[in-house]
């Protein structure tokens, strides 16, 4: 699966950074105890406690109910942000919470929107991964039915922006509607972007 291979080249990635970081401490334990043999303790650092990300939605932007079934019948989730070097990751998930089969066929659609629930300029969505510089290369649709009680996922990918996505505006494809999510986390996706996507594919 797509997500897989992406997580362990992620998780190469930042074991490389974590071996830099590692050295790095050697060094300074080093150079600390040439400045201060006789070992004084040094006064704490008073960092700033920054607030947190409120979740609660603009008044102006309508998202996905907190809890139960949409009237669709399709609950979507987003996951956490994997990232490294650059590359970011994510997954989408929709349920069939309702009583009808879905069929299935393609990539999700998908768009970026900021915090007034705008669409970001420039950011384009792609099917598949071919448009993202080093994202590994997804896999081909295949057709399956997502019955009640079932779920579907697919992978976002796209490269490190600046931090202008709020909402994601989401669909099964381009022909059924559409509903806003709010991940948990900004996504950096900035403008001028390209938004890439693997097909939907059965959970495991």
């Amino acid at each position: 699966m797509i997500a897989i291979r992406l997580r362990s080249s992620c998780g190469a990635a930042l074991v490389g950074v974590l071996a830099l970081a590692t050295s790095g401490c050697g060094l300074s334990a080093e150079l600390d105890r040439e400045t201060n043999p006789e070992r004084k303790p040094t006064p704490s650092e008073t960092r700033a406690v920054l607030p947190p990300v409120s979740a609660t939605p603009s008044p102006s932007v309508s998202v996905q109910p907190v809890s139960g079934c949409p009237s669709s019948g399709l609950r979507f989730e987003v996951g956490r942000v994997d990232g490294a070097m650059g590359l970011r990751a994510m997954t989408l998930s929709m349920t069939n919470c309702g009583e009808q089969p879905y069929e299935l066929n393609g990539y999700p659609s998908v768009s970026v929107l900021d915090e007034a629930g705008a669409p970001i300029p420039g950011v384009r969505t792609a099917e598949g991964t071919d448009e993202v510089p080093v994202a590994p290369p997804g896999s081909a649709p295949e057709p399956f039915t997502l019955k009640p009680g079932e779920t579907a996922r697919a992978g976002l990918l796209w490269r490190m922006a600046a931090e202008d996505g709020t909402y994601l505006r989401v669909a099964p494809d381009k022909k059924r509607d559409f509903v806003n999510v709010r991940p948990e986390e900004p996504l950096d996706i900035g403008p001028e972007n390209i938004l890439g996507t693997t097909p939907w594919a059965p959970a495991s």
